[in-house]
């Protein structure tokens, strides 16, 4: 079974970060180190599952490297654990998104506190805490059943077979994006939008619409209701998750 693996980036690698990264390796955890240069920090990416930078004092990363890190754990969803002075750390934490940082030490570091962190983090992502929420809406078992299978492992995936089931689930539980069958019966995919819309609480998730008619004037209706878009039904496995993995993309 392969190790979590933390890369710690610094300027250098001080008495201080080896320690922490022989407190990383004392826990299980595969510690590497990187200085803070963009080609080396890339060298080491693929292989990392968190990255910690580690400011020594009156330091500032610079901000190349800053800009590299928050479009790479934006683009692959990884997070970072910031650590360093106090006034250092607020430097950063007033350019970064938060959703990118998971935890921030001030030094001097706890460094069982942090181990301890680390764990906590790499726990929940086995669990899929952080793994964005879709509700796909369907009349069709078969078809709601087959799109869970294509995107169970990389999203948490709720299923609801009406509008009205999908107006009653999102009463209790929150969803990312919305995969909404345009042609149902009862309460048909416009009828739904509209009541997701109108309500306070949900009108500000996504929907893309799910339709089986790819015709100019079906595509047409489609579009005029304004959703975030639309996939055909026979789009498979890969498309839909190449387009699910831009569209989340875009949004962050």
């Amino acid at each position: 079974m392969k190790k979590n693996t933390v890369m710690v980036i610094g300027t250098k690698e001080t008495f201080l970060v080896r320690v922490l990264l022989q407190k990383l390796e004392a826990a299980g955890i595969e510690a590497v180190f990187s200085p803070s240069d963009i080609n080396s920090i890339n060298a080491k990416w693929e292989q990392s599952d968190l990255i910690t930078y580690y400011m020594e004092n009156d330091e500032y990363i610079p901000s190349n490297v800053l800009g590299f890190l928050t479009d790479k754990l934006t683009d692959d969803g990884k997070q970072m654990i910031l650590i360093g002075d106090k006034v250092d750390v607020t430097r950063v934490t007033d350019t970064v998104s938060k959703d990118l940082l998971y935890k921030v030490f001030h030094r001097p570091l706890d460094n069982e506190e942090y181990v301890e962190a680390v764990n906590e983090l790499f726990q929940k992502i086995a669990i899929g805490e952080f793994r964005k929420s879709i509700l796909i809406v369907d009349d069709d078992p078969n078809y709601l059943g087959l799109v869970r299978e294509w995107l169970k492992d990389t999203y948490k995936v709720a299923m609801v077979t009406s509008g009205l089931q999908a107006i009653k689930w999102l009463g209790k539980n929150k969803a990312d994006l919305i995969l909404l069958d345009h042609e149902m019966p009862v309460t048909n995919g416009p009828q739904v939008l509209e009541m997701l819309r109108s309500d306070e609480e949900t009108k500000s998730i996504p929907v893309i619409f799910l339709t089986g008619k790819s015709d100019k004037q079906s595509v047409m209706s489609v579009v005029a209701l304004k959703p975030e878009g639309y996939f055909l039904k026979n789009i498979d496995k890969q498309e839909l998750l190449e387009k699910l993995d831009e569209f989340f993309k875009l949004r962050k």
